[in-house]
């Protein structure tokens, strides 16, 4: 019996301030990431700047495509597809790494595959372990928090969305106010494992019968704490602000993915985007997971720090599992900076 071919796939990121490459072999295997962060141009403006982010994405392209084929040791005649991020994200952003990609498909004749981001994100984890289906994703960055069922790799249903700020947004937020250079999120967890949740900040959205998040009240709730502070001269401890912040997000965030488990019963659970990095979450929903009865305790794939912000490996490997069910894109694609995930018409029952 033969073996199957080996299908490779060079993936391009572009959404946000991350220019990223990578060659992903058999949509699991990582031959090569090149990742070019712009954070230090956006810390002087305390959040990304979509002009600026658009011109260091173009700067750079060209070169991190050269790097990717060298590390993964490949040529443009061992790859089998491109794939792009098309969106969602900063519609200039997306552009570049758009036009890059179709320019490639269009020279070498090679498959073009479209990507949505947030699918990206919540397939970092098949880079990691392979995932069992029906599984359930907590997609948590600075533009999305959701929950998210997965029918198999290439239909999802968004089961609870945010209704407002995003928790990755809220934390950059409230990093301004502590005088934290965005982005924020990685300083105010470390911070929060040095205090204490003495301010009990509001849970939001908590005892509500659905899956969907709202994290505007609880930014508000810290601010206007810091703020009457700063009226009355009264110093408040930042590990202690922090470690309230987190507390609140945390709570509410493993509340309501907890209940969905139990509700859905997935053979998976996934977490994706740039929160997933937070160590407070993980060692939250770890911990939540492993007190679950064994008839609904699904297996847990974390995906590695890496690849937690935006990068094209994950681009990748959402790509390969497109290829699979013969999803291709033609030279038409473009940007589109509200894309929706792909929905799955019959869900689970």
């Amino acid at each position: 019996m033969s073996k199957e071919k080996d299908v490779r796939i060079l993936a391009y990121e572009s959404s946000c301030d991350e220019t990223s490459t990578a060659v992903i072999k058999n949509g699991r295997e990582i031959e090569s990431l090149i990742v070019a962060t712009q954070i230090k141009s956006h810390q002087r403006f305390g959040g990304v700047v979509p002009e600026v982010a658009s011109r260091h994405h173009i700067e750079v392209i060209s070169q991190i495509t050269k790097e990717a084929l060298a590390e993964a040791k490949v040529t443009w005649n061992d790859l089998d597809a491109i794939a792009v991020t098309s969106g969602p994200g900063l519609v200039g952003a997306l552009l570049i790494g758009v036009s890059a990609a179709k320019a490639a498909s269009m020279a070498t004749g090679l498959p073009l595959i479209g990507v949505d981001h947030i699918m990206g994100h919540i397939m970092a984890a098949q880079l990691k372990d392979e995932i069992a289906y029906p599984a359930l994703a907590l997609q948590v960055s600075g533009g999305h928090t959701e929950i998210v069922l997965l029918k198999d790799p290439v239909h999802f249903e968004i089961i609870g969305d945010t209704r407002d700020d995003a928790a990755g947004e809220a934390y950059d937020k409230i990093g301004r106010v502590l005088g934290v250079n965005y982005p924020a999120g990685k300083t105010i967890d470390a911070w929060a494992h040095q205090g204490k949740d003495t301010f009990h900040f509001p849970r939001a959205m908590m005892e509500e019968d659905n899956y969907d998040f709202s994290f505007s009240g609880l930014k508000s709730a810290f601010i206007n704490t810091c703020h009457h502070a700063d009226q009355i001269h009264e110093k408040l401890d930042k590990y202690d602000l922090a470690a309230s912040f987190q507390a609140a997000v945390v709570d509410v965030l493993a509340d309501k993915t907890i209940r969905a488990i139990k509700e859905y019963q997935p053979k998976t659970f996934i977490m994706g985007g740039g929160v997933a990095a937070n160590q407070g979450l993980r060692e939250r929903m770890s911990a939540e997971i492993a007190k679950l009865p064994d008839a609904v305790k699904p297996k847990v794939i974390l995906p590695e720090l890496k690849l937690c912000g935006d990068n094209a490996a994950m681009i990748g490997a959402a790509a390969y599992n497109l290829y699979r069910d013969g999803q291709f894109s033609d030279l038409t694609l473009n940007a589109d900076p509200s894309m929706e995930l792909p929905y799955a018409d019959s869900m689970l029952n």
